[in-house]
């Protein structure tokens, strides 16, 4: 075990958005850790779900309830006393916001408001990491990449939704926790482009090619020349457990936010990346098409730097690493499903490998 993750070891962490993309990896992996796992989310009833593939394996206590109802979200984490939380329940999907925006706002910004107010609430220490997105920032295209002191901001309703929680976040802070509450360490945090096995989210790249790959099917490509600061979904996890460790040991970065982009995946294009994921999987086929219904932007890259001076951190898996992860842990699924939480955890074994 990485000796700065002991710190989880038979603690009570609380994972919301458990059965999520990320959710359902940090789950495994904090799980890996001997830490005593609590999961709050909706239900998800797709037997393609990574969390549903691997619970039968995995020791967690699962609590089902919607974070926008804050009675019963502030009775459970009660019950729970958690000692760590990660909170990454939301609406995540750029263009699900479009379709049901009331649903996108008061999940990610009432939601979020929730867990501040419960948290801040309890008598017991807790460590807690917010995470947000990329896409919090107003988005002018930069290509140096975005640092944790740029203006927030978002066009689509997903964008801001993300801009207004980190916006409540250190508002909330300043007024409610900073000198008034020496019990709560908190943070949030902001990752790339997140991407790996188990992600079947609706108009994301790597999940849309994966559903039509899996079927047989060709894929058709928006926006091939689009870059996006690609990382796996274990660069992210790393980032945001090692901010919970640092918590726990330095004071001032209490109330702080940080990036999570991986430097050694930069600028790298849409249409680059599915042709690397073809020599690792040579019968997949895809058609170029460029037509959304609704605005993306075509270049995001954060700026991790100052992840990297106070928290120690930085990305470990090239490109070609990234890819191999991602098409082993599919052609897995496709080939026995029933391993796919042992494939899940040596993924999570090799990458503690690379960040001893």
């Amino acid at each position: 075990m990485l000796s700065k993750f002991r710190i989880f070891k038979n603690k009570t962490v609380l994972i919301t958005g458990f059965n999520g993309f990320k959710g359902s990896w940090l789950t495994i992996w904090l799980n890996h850790l001997g830490a005593k796992v609590h999961g709050v989310s909706l239900e998800n009833n797709n037997k393609k779900n990574h969390f549903n593939l691997v619970k039968n394996k995995i020791n967690i206590k699962e609590h089902y309830l919607d974070i926008r109802d804050s009675k019963t979200l502030s009775k459970k984490i009660n019950y729970i006393k958690p000692d760590f939380v990660f909170h990454l329940a939301a609406q995540a999907i750029v263009s699900e916001s479009f379709k049901n925006p009331i649903n996108n706002w008061e999940t990610n910004v009432v939601g979020f408001l929730n867990m501040l107010e419960t948290l801040s609430k309890q008598k017991k220490k807790c460590i807690a990491v917010f995470i947000t997105s990329d896409k919090c920032y107003k988005n002018y295209e930069k290509k140096t990449g975005y640092k944790e002191d740029d203006i927030l901001g978002g066009d689509d309703p997903y964008s801001a939704s993300k801009a207004s929680a980190e916006i409540l976040f250190h508002s909330y802070f300043k007024n409610f926790l900073e000198k008034k509450n020496n019990r709560l360490k908190i943070a949030t945090a902001r990752a790339g482009n997140v991407v790996g096995g188990g992600d079947w989210s609706k108009n994301r790249l790597i999940p849309d090619c994966m559903k039509s790959w899996l079927s047989n099917r060709r894929v058709y490509i928006r926006n091939p020349d689009s870059t996006r600061p690609w990382q796996h979904v274990l660069e992210a996890l790393n980032g945001y457990m090692t901010l919970a460790y640092h918590l726990k040991y330095n004071k001032k970065i209490n109330g702080q936010s940080f990036n999570f982009s991986s430097d050694k995946i930069k600028n790298i294009k849409v249409i680059d990346f599915i042709g690397k994921i073809k020599k690792n999987w040579d019968e997949i086929k895809w058609k170029l098409k460029n037509n959304n219904n609704f605005h993306e932007s075509s270049l995001l890259q954060l700026n991790s730097s100052k992840a990297k001076k106070l928290l120690n951190w930085d990305a470990k898996l090239d490109i070609d690493e990234t890819v191999k992860f991602i098409t082993d842990w599919y052609i897995g699924y496709k080939n026995n499903k029933t391993k796919i939480y042992n494939i899940s955890l040596n993924q999570i074994k090799d990458f503690e490998n690379r960040i001893k």
